[in-house]
């Protein structure tokens, strides 16, 4: 039987959010309905709500979350009512090229759940990354349901579901940091700390923070950066290629995304480095490198989706370092806020305010 529960709604571009009554349909072949216990605040809805990813309004906004499985359809194994998930957006399909060879993480052929959620009206609703849990509870396909240790709390642990593991993986999976690396990440919000965190983990042992922000900053630091760069007063590269014996970094990790923060990433990296972008282009952005330089400098240029991660793989793991200390998932966590928060929390996001705000439900 369909359930009536809250959840947070874009009705339209550039709309302030609302919160309404959701339709949740009983779980399909293949789907569950999870009992949302917590969801993080992420740029990606704000880009949602401002028509950046498309316009198939209205969206149910929200998908860094964890929660309980409320219930399953049929054919399903992967998890059973009682268990505690955290969400992603990546659920494989085990029969695409990418799989086939051994690389699901690269999976061409991720799937969502076939029916929607809809408002009173009828009106179906677009879950963002097909999630959709800024609500009571939400409709996905079970292989959209991780489950990790239960002790976790469901506020930090929900984070791995999109930014914090974004961050961490553009280090760890696609920019292969190693023991002893140098590492410098361009952007400190809540992926570009992650990747700070990320460098740590893999045993870097310079990591470099470049922002604009020294608040930003500071908490970079106190999330395992040895050495930061403000780049408002002072030349990103050059102080990079200072800071690393005047070769450049060997690995560095774009979470901006603009073209000026991937020249300065290009420029930054020892002969032979590692590139990796993170941060989310949009659209209308180019980017124009002399081609000789591409070829010259060698090593790697590399784009990071979803930290490259395969959820089954991390999302236990990295909750087994969380649970001995050893990964602080909870520094992400700036603030606790109800449903109703969304909209004042996009707009502390906006002002640097924050690295995560997490829904509780």
């Amino acid at each position: 039987m369909a359930q009536q529960v809250q959840g947070v709604i874009a009705r339209s571009k550039g709309a302030p959010v609302e919160v309404v009554t959701v339709v949740v349909p009983d779980p399909g072949p293949g789907e569950a309905v999870v009992k949302v216990q917590a969801c993080g605040v992420c740029h990606t809805d704000l880009h949602y709500r401002e028509g950046g990813i498309n316009d198939d309004f209205p969206f149910l906004l929200g998908h860094e979350a964890a929660g309980i499985v409320e219930s399953v359809g049929d054919g399903v194994t992967e998890v059973a009512p009682g268990d505690f998930v955290i969400l992603n957006w990546r659920a494989v399909c085990g029969r695409c090229r990418a799989c086939r060879r051994g690389r699901p993480w690269y999976c061409f052929d991720t799937h969502n759940a076939t029916q929607r959620m809809t408002l009173l009206d009828g009106t179906e609703l677009a879950p963002a990354l097909g999630i959709g849990a800024f609500a009571e509870k939400t409709l996905v396909a079970a292989g959209q349901c991780t489950k990790v240790d239960p002790a976790a709390s469901p506020a930090a642990a929900g984070l791995l579901g999109c930014g914090v593991m974004a961050g961490l993986g553009a280090a760890i999976n696609t920019g292969g940091v190693g023991r002893g690396d140098s590492v410098a990440v361009i952007g400190c919000g809540g992926v570009g700390n992650a990747a700070v965190v990320g460098a740590k983990l893999a045993g870097a042992a310079r990591i470099i923070a470049v922002d604009l922000d020294d608040r930003k900053l500071a908490t970079a630091r106190t999330l395992g950066a040895t050495h930061t760069v403000n780049s408002s007063s002072s030349d990103a590269v050059e102080a990079i290629r200072e800071l690393t014996g005047g070769h450049g970094a060997d690995v560095v990790i774009d979470a901006v995304g603009r073209p000026e923060t991937y020249r300065q990433a290009f420029y930054a990296r020892d002969l032979a480095g590692t590139v990796v972008l993170v941060g989310v282009p949009t659209p209308e952005m180019g980017l124009d490198l002399p081609l000789l330089d591409v070829f010259g400098r060698g090593g790697a240029l590399k784009s990071s989706w979803y930290g490259d991660c395969l959820p089954s793989r991390d999302f236990p793991m990295l909750i087994d370092l969380y649970l001995q200390g050893r990964l602080d998932l909870d520094a992400f966590v700036s603030e606790t806020i109800p449903l109703d928060g969304v909209e004042e929390a996009f707009a502390r996001m906006h002002r640097g305010e924050v690295l995560r705000s997490v829904v509780v439900f």
